[in-house]
């Protein structure tokens, strides 16, 4: 039985990775920060088939320990500081743990077994004020955030450590993926359970920021998938992962309204508070070499995602105001 480590196990790709690897008959071992409150939502149907374990990308020590005690053949790097608003909030403390923290986790692995396999959680966020349309794996990274610049390093770092040190180090540059696990925080989910509560008459207006800002939107579940793929080639090596296709904001918000018979219009308020100090305008994938070489393409299309994440909060919704 193969063993997979994955940190940020508790986050949406987390879950949705740790239910993947467990239908592929993997052990699953999830590492989670010791906080007076941890939230075990997105896990909580599997919990008892995963074991959880106590460790932090700022702690070197426990990344060893945890190497050394569980024997994983696979670790997945998902966990990081990953809101982009809050990282010109806390910019030092994503650089920590967003850029950082991977050269703890590769450092840990290189010292307990430099064969364990690694995938780095790269983003598209890298790219920013793009150089090219669409985005592939040569494209220049130019990024406008501190989030940005942090997953660059982290990126960086993961194919020195490959070059330098023999390591199975890939990266995967995925592209916006949502799914209604997604946190309340980011636009896609903020559009959703707003539209679910403006149908149930529990709210009136929804205010956003920049409605012309376009991305490259897929569904979570597709993208596990492409994780894994990466770990399964005979040489390590990093892919572009997305759709190819780009939405703007007001599509989203076109979409979700219209789903539930109602006119965006009537209700989306812009907000200067939510427009980002340095905008990234469009992001969009291009694929071509995760098909050509992994076989992945996504299953879900942008209107089934935003289908499938409204009909969710519709019925979380409901269930909380008892409706």
């Amino acid at each position: 039985m193969p063993r997979a480590l994955i940190t940020g196990i508790t986050g949406q790709d987390g879950s949705y990775l740790a239910e993947f690897l467990l239908e592929k008959g993997y052990e699953v071992f999830g590492m989670v920060r010791r906080t007076s409150t941890v939230n075990f939502s997105r896990i909580q149907h599997i919990q008892d088939k995963i074991t959880l374990v106590s460790g932090d990308l700022l702690d070197q020590g426990s990344l060893i320990a945890i190497l050394r005690e569980y024997e994983p053949d696979e670790v997945y790097n998902l966990a990081a500081q990953s809101f982009v608003p809050t990282s010109w909030e806390q910019p030092v403390f994503t650089g920590e743990v967003t850029a950082l923290g991977v050269t703890r986790m590769l450092e840990a692995i290189r010292t307990v077994d430099p064969s364990i396999r690694f995938y780095q959680a790269s983003s598209s966020e890298m790219f920013g004020k793009v150089r090219e349309v669409p985005q592939n794996e040569y494209t220049p990274f130019y990024p406008r955030s501190p989030y940005g610049v942090a997953k660059v390093y982290g990126h960086w770092i993961t194919v020195n450590y490959r070059e330098s040190f023999g390591l199975y180090a890939v990266s995967g540059i995925l592209f916006n993926h949502e799914s209604p696990r997604r946190g309340l925080e980011f636009v896609t989910r903020k559009v959703s359970y707003g539209v679910a509560k403006i149908k149930l008459g529990l709210a009136n207006e929804l205010r956003l920021g920049n409605l012309d800002a376009r991305r490259d939107w897929g569904f979570a579940g597709d993208y596990v998938r492409a994780m894994w793929l990466m770990l399964q080639q005979p040489a390590p090596d990093d892919y572009v992962v997305g759709t190819g296709e780009t939405h703007s904001v007001q599509e989203l918000c076109e979409v979700a309204f219209s789903y539930v018979g109602l006119d965006w219009r009537d209700y989306v308020v812009q907000d200067p508070r939510y427009i980002r100090p340095a905008e990234v305008d469009l992001l969009v994938a291009d694929p071509s070499k995760a098909r050509r070489v992994l076989g992945w393409e996504p299953t879900v299309t942008f209107e089934q995602l935003v289908h499938m994440m409204v009909d969710a909060d519709l019925q979380l919704l409901k269930q909380e105001h008892g409706l």
